[in-house]
Formats: structure tokens, C-alpha cells, sequence
């Protein structure tokens, strides 16, 4: 038996090809899924005829949150909640469209706001590290690269991999936030009756890809930052 292909597999360079290529194929993954799932049940009506907008609307009113006010967006899938405006932004498709994905990412994106409004717990320490990790989001790799240029200033490399972990820290606490919000978009579909008993496994499989974005971005970081420890190893 060869065992040359399995030693270069397991060591440091065969571990760093491993964890470049399993990001790359999670997210390409990840992405079809979710576009797939979304175009499927993007073309199928709801059995109400409700809008995004209108199901988002009702959703919010049912909470007293009549403050909130729903737009229109642009593109597609760039929906999302402001907490600083108390704004949702709905794109073109889900905004005035009437199909099941169009109510099940509209209900997503209120949950977010009835999350803020009732001070889901993880939300206090999200809002905390979010501001360090969008200043180490836009600084790492500047850092990292600068560290793996100059071999003498190796403490740099060092420090971009810590910047790198604080974004990680920031996407764990995103991913409560995202399940609850789509948990949240299912009970209230359900409960308000805007989507039927046989309509609401239609809607969990939208928002089950759509988080599973957010599971893979996470595993993307913790796999970068496990390359480059390896780099920083060797370079020690």
C-alpha cells in the first residue's frame, strides 16, 4: 500500500488545500440551495394572495409595532431589518410578490424586529462586539497580508488571525439570532393564518437555506483562521 498520498493529505499543506477547498464548495452549496429552494417556491402563490408587504405588515401590527415602517428595497434577496431607522427593507420580489418564499422571508425580517423590540437577550451582546468586528472585518486581511509579506513582522499575521476570530465571535452570535427570527416567521405564519397547515414546510425550507448561509460563512472564517494558524506555525 502507498501511504505517500495519505501523508501529504494529513500534512500541513495537504490540511491547507483541505481547508480552502471545503469553504469554496460549503458556500457554492449553500447558495444554490437557497436560490434553488427560493425560485422554486418563489413561483408558487400563497393560498391568501397576500403580498410580503401585506404579511409583514399584519405580522407587525399584531405586536404593536405600528412604528415600523416596511420599503421596498432593491435586488434580490437583500432583504433586511434596521434597528437604528426601525425600518425593513424588502426586495422588489418579496415586497409585492404573493408566494409562499415571498411571506416566509418577509415574516424572517420581522422576527428580526420583534427580536429588538421585546430585547432578545443575545441581541444586547451582539450590538457590543459589532463595531470591533466591522472595524476587524475591514483590517484583517490588510494586516494578515502585511504579516505573511514582511516575515519579520510575523506578530502581524498574529494579529489579523485575532482580528479574524473577533469576526467569528460576531457571526456564533448572529446565528441564534437568524434560527429565532426564522422560528419566529414560522409560528407567526402559522398562528396568524396567513400561510395553511401544507403551506408552512414550504416556507421552513426557505428559511432553513437561507440559514444555513449564515452557518457556512462561519465555518468559511474558522477555517481561514485554522489555515493561517498553520502558516503562522510554520513561519515560528
Amino acid at each position: 500500500m502507498d501511504y505517500t498520498s495519505y501523508y501529504s493529505l494529513f500534512s500541513g499543506s495537504g490540511i491547507q488545500i483541505f481547508l480552502v477547498i471545503i469553504p469554496i464548495v460549503l458556500v457554492a452549496f449553500a447558495q444554490i440551495m437557497l436560490r434553488r429552494q427560493y425560485a422554486k417556491y418563489s413561483q408558487v402563490q400563497n393560498s391568501r394572495n397576500m403580498t410580503g408587504l401585506e404579511a409583514a405588515r399584519r405580522i407587525l401590527d399584531s405586536f404593536g409595532l405600528q412604528h415600523v415602517e416596511v420599503y421596498q428595497g432593491q435586488g434580490q434577496l437583500s432583504d433586511y431589518y434596521d434597528p437604528r431607522k426601525n425600518i425593513i427593507m424588502l426586495s422588489p420580489d418579496v415586497y409585492s410578490g404573493n408566494s409562499i418564499a415571498s411571506l416566509a422571508i418577509a415574516a424572517h425580517e420581522v422576527g428580526h424586529a420583534i427580536q429588538y423590540a421585546t430585547k432578545y437577550p443575545v441581541i444586547g451582546v451582539r450590538q457590543k462586539v459589532l463595531p470591533l468586528s466591522m472595524m476587524a472585518g475591514n483590517l484583517a486581511w490588510i494586516v494578515i497580508m502585511a504579516g505573511l509579506i514582511f516575515s519579520s513582522m510575523s506578530s502581524l499575521l498574529w494579529i489579523g488571525i485575532g482580528m479574524l476570530c473577533l469576526v467569528a465571535i460576531f457571526q456564533v452570535l448572529t446565528l441564534p439570532l437568524e434560527f429565532n427570527a426564522s422560528n419566529r416567521a414560522l409560528h407567526n405564519l402559522e398562528n396568524l393564518q396567513l400561510l395553511s397547515p401544507n403551506e408552512i414546510p414550504a416556507a421552513q425550507k426557505v428559511l432553513r437555506y437561507a440559514a444555513l448561509t449564515y452557518v457556512v460563512a462561519l465555518i468559511t472564517t474558522l477555517a481561514q483562521v485554522l489555515r493561517l494558524v498553520l502558516i503562522a506555525r510554520n513561519r515560528d
